[in-house]
C-alpha cells in the first residue's frame, strides 16, 4: 500500500511539474505495486496438515509437531512461511519454498514449561506476492490440546506393614491378617462371603465387609493449593511421585487439596501411569493452581486413609494444620519445599517434617527417613 501510494504521488508529481522520469517512475512503482497485490488474489497453492504427538506429555517433556506441506501448483513455485500457535504464543515453524507437486516435512518442539492444557492452533500459512509488494494468509483452523502433566520422579513407595487398625481405634497393625476398614451396601457381584450378618440385621440393608490387607497401607496426600509460586512446581511433583509410586505397588490412594477443589481416590491394583485410573489423578494435578484464601487442610479424612498421610506443602504455608491431620495417621509425614533450606528431617509429636529446597531432594528424604 505504501509503494502504490509513493508511486501515486510521484507520478502526480511528475506530471504536474513536467517531469518525464519522475513521472515514469511514479508509473513503475504502481505497476509493481499492482502486480504484487495481483499475484497473491488467488488462495495459497498449498495444503498443510499438522499432527502433534504426545497429548499427553510430563513437565518438560519432549512433544512435538509435524506439519505437511503439498505445492498443488502445476507451474509455479510457492514461498510459504508458517507459523503456529501454542497457547496464544506464535511459534515459527517453517519457510519453505516449495516447487510444483513438491511435499515438504517440517518437525517443531511445542513448550511443555508449563503445567495443563496447552491449545495448538490455528496454523496460519503466509506467503508473499510478486517483489515481497503484498501478502496472503491462510488459516489452518484445526487445534489441538497437549496436557502438561507433572514430572515423576523416581521414588520407592511407601512403608510396608503398617495400619491404623480397626475403625475408631489408635493402634497399629503390623503384620497378617486383614483389617476392616468399613462397611458398604452390597451391588451384584460382591463375594456373599464377605456379608456382614449383624450389620445386615439391624439395619434390614445387606452390608459388605471393606476389608484391607495390612501390608498393603492406604496413601493420602494432602496438597497445599494456597498461593507458594517459587514451590508449587515442586510441590506438585512431589504429590504426583508418591501418588504413582503408590499405585505401583498396589495400594489404594486418594489426592486431596487443602482448598477442597480435588478429592480424588484410587483403589488397591489400580493400573500406574497410562492406566484409565491413573490418569484422572494426573490430569487433576496438572490442572491445578494455587489458590487465594487462608483454607485449611481437611480433617474429614476416612479412618481407611489415615495408615499413611503425606502432606506437602510450601515454605509459607501455615503448617499447624497439615500437622494436625498427619498426626491422626499411623505413619504422618508433612514434607515441605524450602528453595532457601538444605535437606533436613525433623519429627514434631509423632509426625515426621521433611524439608528441602527441591523436589528431587525431598524425595530422597522420603526414602532415607519413611520408605526404608
Amino acid at each position: 500500500m505504501g509503494t502504490l501510494v509513493l508511486g501515486v504521488s510521484l507520478g502526480g508529481l511528475g506530471i504536474w511539474s513536467g517531469y518525464p522520469g519522475l513521472t515514469g517512475f511514479g508509473a513503475a512503482l504502481v505497476v509493481l505495486a499492482v502486480t504484487g497485490f495481483c499475484s497473491v488474489l488467488r488462495p495459497i497453492p498449498v495444503t498443510a496438515r499438522r499432527d502433534v504427538r504426545p497429548r499427553t506429555v510430563p513437565r518438560l517433556g519432549m512433544c512435538v509437531g509435524t506439519l505437511e506441506l503439498t505445492c498443488t501448483s502445476r507451474r509455479f513455485a510457492v514461498q510459504v512461511d508458517a507459523v503456529d500457535s501454542v497457547a496464544g504464543h506464535p511459534v515459527a515453524v517453517a519457510t519453505r519454498m516449495l516447487e510444483p507437486g513438491e511435499r515438504a516435512e517440517a518437525e517443531y518442539r511445542i513448550p511443555t514449561e508449563r503445567r495443563g492444557i496447552s491449545r495448538v492452533g490455528p496454523l496460519v500459512l503466509r506467503r508473499k506476492g510478486f517483489a515481497g509488494m503484498a501478502t496472503s494468509r491462510a488459516v489452518l483452523a484445526d487445534t489441538v490440546d497437549v496436557r502438561v502433566v507433572p514430572r515423576v520422579l523416581p521414588v520407592r513407595g511407601l512403608p510396608s506393614g503398617v495400619r491404623r487398625g480397626h475403625v475408631g481405634a489408635d493402634e497399629r497393625v503390623e503384620h497378617g491378617g486383614t483389617d476392616l476398614v468399613g462397611l458398604r451396601e452390597y451391588v451384584p457381584g460382591d463375594d456373599l462371603r464377605r456379608l456382614h450378618w449383624a450389620t445386615s440385621a439391624r439395619t434390614g440393608t445387606l452390608m459388605v465387609r471393606e476389608d484391607a490387607d495390612p501390608a498393603r497401607p492406604h496413601l493420602a496426600v494432602l496438597l497445599d493449593d494456597r498461593p507458594d509460586p517459587v514451590a508449587f512446581e515442586d510441590a506438585v511433583e512431589v504429590a504426583a511421585s508418591l501418588l504413582t509410586a503408590a499405585m505401583a505397588a498396589g495400594h489404594p490412594v486418594r489426592l486431596m487439596s487443602t482448598s477442597g477443589s480435588v478429592d480424588l481416590e484410587a483403589p488397591a491394583g489400580a493400573p500406574g501411569i497410562g492406566g484409565s485410573t491413573a490418569d484422572p489423578l494426573l490430569a487433576a494435578l496438572a490442572d491445578l493452581q494455587p489458590l487465594g484464601g487462608s483454607a485449611s487442610a481437611p480433617n474429614h479424612l476416612p479412618t481407611r486413609d489415615l495408615d499413611v498421610v503425606a502432606a506437602i506443602a510450601g515454605s509459607t504455608a501455615d503448617l499447624a494444620p497439615l500437622l494436625l491431620d498427619a498426626g491422626r495417621a499411623a505413619v504422618g509425614v508433612v514434607l515441605v519445599v524450602d528453595p532457601t533450606a538444605k535437606v533436613s528431617t525433623s519429627a514434631m509429636g509423632s509426625v515426621l517434617v521433611l524439608r528441602a529446597p527441591k523436589a528431587e531432594d525431598l524425595l530422597a528424604a522420603w526414602d532415607t527417613a519413611v520408605a526404608r
